[in-house]
């Protein structure tokens, strides 16, 4: 079988190295993602272990879809009753780019006729949809006059762990937290410091990556268990596969973590997520500011990784906890100069004085996402890593600076 785990923008090579340290064959990189072979396992494999990934498509055809029909037809002439009963549910996601057919909805539509339709003549029934829990997610590619047809293993994206059980405004990703530990080199056995932890992500991927725990472990299912030919062969493979994955956890984290927050709220939805994560005891929460962190006495060097606020993480600085502003994302008016002014000044200040407490920390590492410029011009040195990666539609920077 030939899948594709796709990951956001800039994170590909960390994504490559992660499916061909877990010894998948035929790892490739490409844009958006990595492809790579092998039998089911091979993808069930790489859905409990992918930190990077947001999903892994398994590849059921291409072939030429110049027109509405000819998409049609190609669907049609698959075999759909390995992957669907009458009684199973679907949905489709397409994307379109360069192509006739203009509208992902209509191409959508069309391929969930033809499934239908091809089910109604094999089995005398047909599926329903279900477009908010499907029991099989298919999913098209149309780029040009070229279709790519694919199903999702995963069901609901990577990235939802399924431990995020307390929100904060603008969130980072878990699958883009963990490209960050991995693109920066965050060492495992040494001490791990977030100093604008917010709901937590970065310290709890950091957490169950220096414990070894899967982070499909923590997720309570995926899309394959949910299609017909799961029962038997496939399930008792799963079930091996956590089994193993549970003995090769750690009973705890090598080194120091510890996470904080200047207001409470973010904090307690850090502490909320780490318990749901299974490793509420392996993080230390602590209430301050980013300006007045200190190494700890004795404490041997480590890193200190941090996604600090920007403008389009909505968050004015130095406002008292649940009087924070929030701005809304996409077509929302902007603000006026004044306030930009004063928001750039703030940011300014900011970063100066996080710059400057990062100054005590000699010998650590300090690993950044960065939305924006401000922060580099900050940070005193030329920065060892200067990764462009998107947090969602947003262009960053991860840097990484080693502090003397």
């Amino acid at each position: 079988m030939h899948f594709f785990a796709t990951c956001a923008k800039g994170t590909e090579g960390a994504l490559r190295r992660e499916l061909a340290a877990l010894r998948l064959r035929g790892v490739r990189g490409e844009r958006g993602g990595v492809a790579f072979e092998g039998e089911l396992e091979a993808g069930m494999r790489a859905c409990l272990h992918a930190r990077v990934a947001m999903r892994v498509l398994l590849q059921l055809a291409s072939f030429p879809a110049g027109d509405a029909t000819s998409l049609y037809d190609g669907v049609r002439a698959q075999d759909w009753t390995d992957w669907l009963t009458a009684r199973s549910t679907l949905a489709v996601e397409a994307t379109v780019r360069d192509s006739a057919l203009t509208h992902s909805g209509y191409a959508a539509l069309k391929v969930k006729d033809a499934v239908v339709d091809a089910l109604r003549d094999r089995l005398g029934a047909r599926p329903d949809v279900d477009a908010k829990d499907p029991d099989v997610r298919i999913v098209l590619h149309l780029a040009g006059d070229h279709a790519d047809l694919a199903l999702d293993l995963a069901g609901e994206p990577l990235h939802r762990r399924g431990y995020r059980v307390a929100m904060t405004p603008a969130p980072l990703k878990e699958s883009l937290a963990a490209a960050v530990l991995a693109l920066g080199g965050v060492d495992a056995q040494q001490p791990f410091l977030d100093p604008m932890c917010g709901s937590g992500t970065l310290a709890i991927e950091h957490a169950l990556a220096a414990r070894r725990i899967a982070p499909g472990l923590v997720r309570p299912a995926f899309g394959f268990q949910r299609w017909p030919g799961y029962r038997g062969a496939v399930q008792s493979a799963w079930d091996r596969m956590k089994e193993e994955a549970r003995r090769e956890a750690l009973p705890a984290a090598p080194a120091a973590i510890l996470a904080r927050d200047l207001f409470p709220r973010p904090l307690e939805a850090a502490r909320r997520n780490a318990a749901a994560a299974g490793v509420a005891a392996d993080i230390r929460f602590e209430l301050g500011d980013a300006r007045e962190i200190a190494p700890e006495p004795g404490m041997p060097p480590g890193t200190i990784c941090a996604n600090p606020p920007y403008g389009e993480r909505l968050m004015e600085v130095g406002a008292a906890d649940g009087g924070q502003r929030r701005r809304r994302a996409g077509p929302a008016a902007p603000p006026d100069r004044r306030e930009a002014a004063v928001a750039r000044r703030k940011l300014e200040g900011l970063y100066r004085g996080f710059a400057e407490a990062l100054g005590r920390f000699h010998g650590w590492r300090a690993v950044l996402l960065s939305g924006s410029p401000l922060l580099a011009e900050a940070m005193s040195g030329r920065a060892e890593i200067a990764h462009r990666l998107w947090n969602g539609p947003i262009e960053v920077r991860l840097l990484r600076y080693r502090i003397r």
